[in-house]
C-alpha cells in the first residue's frame, strides 16, 4: 500500500516531463531558422550568414561542416543563398553543389503518396529529400554563380546537370517543370556566349515554353543565321520578324542582369480544428480512419491537429529595375519560384493532413490503452497523459525547406558600345552599382540578390 502513493507521484512526474515536452517541444527547423530569416527581412545578410554558420557548427562560411547527416545539408544551401546575396559567388556555388551531390529528390508519383504524408509529417529527423522545384533550383541558381565569375565552364556543367533535372520532370509530368524557363534561359545564353548556336536555341526553345519572352527574339534571330535547329515556337519568333533587319552589333558588347528578389515562403508547424483537418485529408484518408478520428471528435477527446502549413512568401510584388550608363534596362519577370512552391504543398496537402490525423489516432488509442492498463484511478489518468504527451512531443510536423530561395527571378540584356560602363541594380530597397570595362564582342553579367 505504501508503494502506492510513490507509483503515483512516479507516474505524476513522468507525465509532467511529458507534458514540459509538448510545451516546450523539440524545435522544429523553422524554429531553428527564423533568427537568421528575421535578420534577412531586417536587411542583414551578414548577421543571418553568421547564425546559418552557428547552425552548421563552422566558425566561418569558408567551412563546410565536419559532419553533412541530418540537416546540415539544407542549411549549407541555405547558406549558399546569402553568399550570393553578399556576392560571394566562389562559396556560394561550392555549397550549392557539395549539396546537390547530398540532397535526394522526394518522389512525387501517385504511387509514392502515402509515403510523401508520413515522411513529410514526421520524418523531420532523417536525410532532407527536395521537392522537384527546389532540385531545380539548384542548378540554375548555380548558374548565376558562374555567369557573375564570367566562368562559362562551370556555368555550362551546371546546364547539363539542369538538363537531367529536366528530362526527369518531363517524363514524370512533374508541374515543377514549369520552373525550367529560367534555366533554359540562362543555359541557352551560357551557350550563346559559349559560340554553341545549336545548344543554345535548344534551350531557348525550351525557354519559350513557358514564357514569350521579349528579350530573346534577337538573340534568337542571331543563332538561327548561325544554326539549323528549329521548332514550332523559334519559327514563331522568326515569322514575326520576317523582313526587318538585325541591329548592327559590330564592336559592341552585351551587358546581362539578373535581379533574384523577395524570398519564398517558409514552412510553419500549425494547428488546424479537426474537422477542417478532415476536409483537408479528403480522398486521402482511409474510411476506417475517418470514422474513428469522427467518433474521437465527437467524444471530444481530438480537436486541434498539428501538421506543417506554409507561411507567406517576401517582396513577390516588387518591381526591379536597371539603369545602363544612364538608360534603362528591360527587366523581364522570368520565374515565381514562390508560387510553384505553394503548388507543390497543395499537391500534397492531404496526405500530409491525412498522416497527421492518422498518428493522431494512434496517440488517443495508446493513451486510452494506457488508462485501462493502469486501472480506473489515477493512476490509469496519469498514464494516459504520460503516454499521449510523450507521443504529441515526438509528432513534430516537418518544416524542413530550402527557405533562403528568391521568390522570383527577372532578367534584362542590353547591348552597348565597348568600353566603360555603370550598371545599377536595384531590387527590395537595396541597390547595386558595377563598373564594367568591355572587349567589343564581349559580354557581362551583373546579379542582385536581395532576400527580403
Amino acid at each position: 500500500m505504501r508503494a502506492y502513493p510513490r507509483q503515483l507521484q512516479t507516474c505524476a512526474s513522468g507525465a509532467l516531463l511529458a507534458a514540459a515536452l509538448v510545451l516546450g517541444g523539440c524545435a522544429g527547423y523553422s524554429d531553428r531558422t527564423l533568427e537568421a530569416r528575421n535578420a534577412l527581412d531586417a536587411g542583414r545578410p551578414k548577421q543571418a550568414l553568421e547564425l546559418f554558420n552557428e547552425e552548421l557548427e563552422v566558425d566561418s562560411a569558408e567551412q563546410l561542416p565536419a559532419d553533412l547527416a541530418g540537416d546540415a545539408s539544407l542549411l549549407l544551401l541555405s547558406r549558399s543563398m546569402v553568399l550570393q546575396e553578399l556576392a560571394r559567388y566562389e562559396l556560394s556555388s561550392r555549397d550549392l553543389e557539395t549539396c546537390d551531390k547530398l540532397i535526394e529528390l522526394l518522389d512525387f508519383s501517385r504511387s509514392a503518396v502515402d509515403d510523401i504524408g508520413k515522411y513529410l509529417f514526421s520524418d523531420d529527423v532523417g536525410p532532407y529529400k527536395a521537392p522537384p522545384y527546389e532540385k531545380l533550383m539548384i542548378n540554375t541558381v548555380n548558374m548565376v554563380n558562374y555567369l557573375a565569375r564570367a566562368d562559362l565552364n562551370g556555368a555550362r556543367i551546371e546546364a547539363r546537370r539542369l538538363a537531367v533535372m529536366q528530362k526527369y520532370l518531363e517524363d514524370n509530368e512533374d508541374p515543377a517543370r514549369a520552373l525550367v524557363g529560367a534555366g533554359s534561359y540562362l543555359a541557352g545564353f551560357v551557350n550563346e556566349k559559349s559560340g554553341r548556336p545549336q545548344e543554345a536555341l535548344r534551350y531557348y526553345d525550351e525557354a519559350l515554353r513557358y514564357g514569350d519572352y521579349a528579350t530573346l527574339h534577337e538573340p534568337i534571330r542571331r543563332l538561327a543565321e548561325r544554326a539549323s535547329y528549329r521548332s514550332p515556337r523559334l519559327q514563331k519568333v522568326l515569322d514575326a520578324a520576317a523582313g526587318a533587319e538585325l541591329p548592327n552589333r559590330d564592336g559592341q558588347s552585351e551587358v546581362f542582369v539578373i535581379a533574384s528578389y523577395g524570398r519564398v515562403p517558409a514552412k510553419v508547424a500549425k494547428r488546424i480544428p479537426i474537422g477542417l483537418a478532415l476536409t483537408y485529408a479528403s480522398g486521402a484518408l482511409s474510411p476506417f480512419d475517418r470514422e474513428r478520428a469522427n467518433k474521437l471528435a465527437l467524444q471530444g477527446l481530438v480537436t486541434w491537429v498539428n501538421f506543417p502549413a506554409m507561411g507567406k512568401p517576401r517582396g513577390q510584388w516588387d518591381n526591379p529595375s536597371a539603369a545602363l550608363s544612364g538608360r534603362d534596362v528591360l527587366l523581364e519577370g522570368i520565374v515565381a519560384i514562390d508560387r510553384e512552391a505553394y503548388r507543390a504543398f497543395e499537391r500534397t496537402r492531404g496526405s500530409v493532413v491525412a498522416s497527421a490525423i492518422t498518428r493522431m489516432i494512434a496517440r488517443v488509442v495508446a493513451g486510452q490503452a494506457a488508462n485501462q492498463a493502469g486501472g480506473e484511478g489515477g493512476i490509469g489518468l496519469l498514464l494516459s497523459l504520460a503516454t499521449q504527451a510523450t507521443l504529441t512531443a515526438t509528432d513534430t510536423p516537418d518544416t524542413r525547406s530550402w527557405e533562403t530561395l528568391p521568390a522570383r527571378m527577372a532578367f534584362g540584356r542590353q547591348w552597348v558600345p565597348a568600353g566603360a560602363h555603370a550598371v545599377t541594380v536595384s531590387a527590395r530597397g537595396v541597390s547595386r552599382r558595377a563598373e564594367l570595362r568591355l572587349e567589343p564582342g564581349g559580354w557581362a553579367a551583373v546579379p542582385l540578390t536581395v532576400l527580403h
